[in-house]
């Protein structure tokens, strides 16, 4: 009986930590989103500026 209740303790952990590594994964995902939309616009125009010098005749 008591190793039976420990096992449950023991599984009740692990989903435990599980839940808490999906919200880890989930904010740091989160994150990375955030960042590359904010700076997408200016790796666009940076991008394109290259493209243009790179272009331009001699």
């Amino acid at each position: 009986m008591k190793r039976l209740l420990f096992s449950r303790f023991l599984a009740a952990r692990r989903g435990a930590t599980a839940m808490e590594y999906a919200l880890i994964a989930a904010g740091i995902s989160v994150s990375i989103v955030l960042v590359a939309y904010t700076i997408g616009d200016d790796l666009a125009s940076l991008y394109t500026d290259i493209q243009t010098e790179l272009l331009k005749p001699r």
